[in-house]
């Protein structure tokens, strides 16, 4: 089966500084993918990239084996930053009602994100009211109600409880056997280690690791550990 998504060669400056090295990897379909780095590796622009915000200084990205030009890049994903604000004196409610009509979305796919996220309790609540785990989960929702067969989700279980966070990666796992593709932009090593089917590790620009956690391991000539030490070595 071919990749989803292959990403060759991409390097973005901001003036002298080099924001993405040559970066290269391919995405399969029906997986989740992380990637992991440190605050200012370029996980971030590294989407906005992808996502057509920020234009590259060069590299090609491909989406079923044909060549994704900028214009098309919000019919073939979708992106969701972190900690962004829409629309903040509108409810919960009308915010997702509005993903339903733009996407033409069913009734039945919002009802079934509203008990896994935890909705219903703040669905009559002003998005500007909203605590910083209930705007997460809001945002969660309404990427999950695009049709976009790949989404590229910044930060997804930042401000969420512990609890909260296992029904979002459970929710998560389910739309990947769906046939739904993500990518993820983690802090936390922990969680990526237990989501996410391989990593690609950045790490000032450049990725320094790809692959399953075994493999990983391997390329850090490690013999055991998780996704912390493997972070360590190969950084």
């Amino acid at each position: 089966m071919s990749d989803l998504l292959t990403v060759k060669g991409v390097t973005k400056r901001f003036g002298d500084r080099l924001a993405l090295n040559d970066v290269s990897f391919s995405v399969p379909g029906r997986e989740v993918l992380g990637l992991i780095g440190p605050n200012g590796a370029g996980k971030t622009t590294l989407f906005e990239c992808l996502a057509g915000l920020m234009t590259a200084n060069s590299g090609t990205i491909t989406f079923h084996e044909e060549t994704l030009p900028v214009t098309r890049r919000k019919e073939a994903l979708f992106y969701l930053p972190d900690g962004i604000l829409p629309w903040a004196e509108q409810t919960v409610s009308w915010a997702l009602r509005f993903f339903e009509r733009v996407y033409c979305t069913s009734k039945t796919k919002l009802s079934e994100l509203i008990e896994p996220l935890r909705l219903d309790e703040i669905m009559e609540a002003r998005l500007a009211s909203l605590s910083k785990g209930e705007r997460k989960r809001m945002l969660l929702a309404l990427g999950l109600l695009t049709p976009h067969q790949l989404l590229l989700l910044d930060e997804p279980f930042d401000g969420l409880d512990l609890r909260q966070t296992r029904d979002v990666m459970a929710l998560l796992k389910d739309h990947t056997a769906s046939g739904r593709t993500l990518m993820l932009s983690i802090h936390q090593l922990a969680d990526a280690g237990r989501v996410c089917d391989r990593l690609v590790l950045l790490s000032a620009g450049s990725i320094v690791g790809e692959g399953t956690i075994p493999e990983l391991r391997a390329q850090a000539n490690l013999p055991d550990g998780g996704v912390e030490e493997i972070f360590l070595a190969l950084t």
